[in-house]
């Protein structure tokens, strides 16, 4: 039995192939595995990004298997750290991905932006600048609550 190596984010896609490019050209992913049904499109691939990995299939629909262009978005955002996330979110945005949210510095110590990919799956693209304590998250946190509308203190 292989060694348990956690949570892995497993994409349903349509159009995978295109995807394992997208990834492949924009977030510098390698591709570890790729098993292709007898259409020719992907049944399991396997890609890594640093030290994070993830794997995705091409939607079936006959077996349930729905991607977010089909079921009307995506219910969650993995997130890639990445060396310069203002680089690789500019790339996102050059080869179709849509902008959610702006790459800015965040409260948490992180720069990132979040974006929905030309496939429907969404990313949070972020490079992590600062490691601030418990404490100084909980004051910056409340400060930043403090000044947003329609928020109950």
């Amino acid at each position: 039995m292989p060694p348990a190596r956690g949570a892995i984010p497993y994409l349903v896609i349509k159009d995978a192939a295109a995807a394992i490019a997208f990834y492949q050209q924009v977030f510098g992913a390698e591709q570890l595995l790729r098993l292709d049904a007898p259409d020719g499109k992907p049944m399991h691939a396997e890609l890594r990004v640093g030290p994070a990995s993830f794997m995705l299939t091409e939607e079936r629909p006959e077996y349930g298997a729905l991607s977010p262009l089909t079921i009307g978005g995506s219910a969650t955002t993995s997130t890639l750290y990445v060396p310069d996330a203002d680089a690789v979110f500019g790339a996102a945005l050059a080869a179709g991905a849509q902008q959610l949210m702006p790459v800015m510095d965040q409260f948490w110590g992180d720069r990132s932006g979040a974006l929905s990919d030309p496939f429907g799956h969404k990313w949070m693209i972020a490079t992590h600048k600062e490691e601030p304590s418990e404490d100084e998250l909980r004051r910056r946190l409340a400060a930043m609550m403090a000044g947003m509308p329609n928020v109950r203190h």
